[in-house]
């Protein structure tokens, strides 16, 4: 029923910036609670950032200052904005959500996100 698709990655070096997006299609995209997710070759996946349907806003302590999350419900997309990016953010970026009463997890097909030393 839902689906999500990233888009926005690429090649950055040290220091710099990059916005990530993400576009979703069915359910209701206003009442879930959506989250960014990365993983780097040999490691586990890991929770990046959160945000609520009520927009409040959780971070992994790695990121935290240097990332921001948003949403756009009318769009139905949620974003993440990186700064000062540094090479131990390289990791395929994914977006995803569990809607409350559903088990299911849905995942995005993920975004390369290289930052250069």
């Amino acid at each position: 029923q839902i689906q999500v698709v990233e888009f926005g990655g690429g090649l950055v070096q040290a220091g710099g910036s990059l916005r990530l997006s993400c576009a979703a299609s069915g359910g209701i995209f206003s009442a879930y609670t959506m989250d960014w997710y990365r993983q780097a070759p040999g490691k586990e996946r890991e929770l990046v950032a959160v945000i609520t349907r009520v927009y409040t806003t959780t971070y992994a302590d790695s990121v935290k200052g240097r990332f921001t999350i948003s949403r756009d419900n009318a769009k139905k997309t949620v974003s993440l904005q990186m700064t000062s990016l540094k090479p131990e953010d390289t990791a395929v970026y994914y977006c995803h959500t569990q809607p409350v009463g559903d088990g299911v997890h849905y995942w995005g097909q993920g975004t390369q996100v290289t930052v250069s030393s």
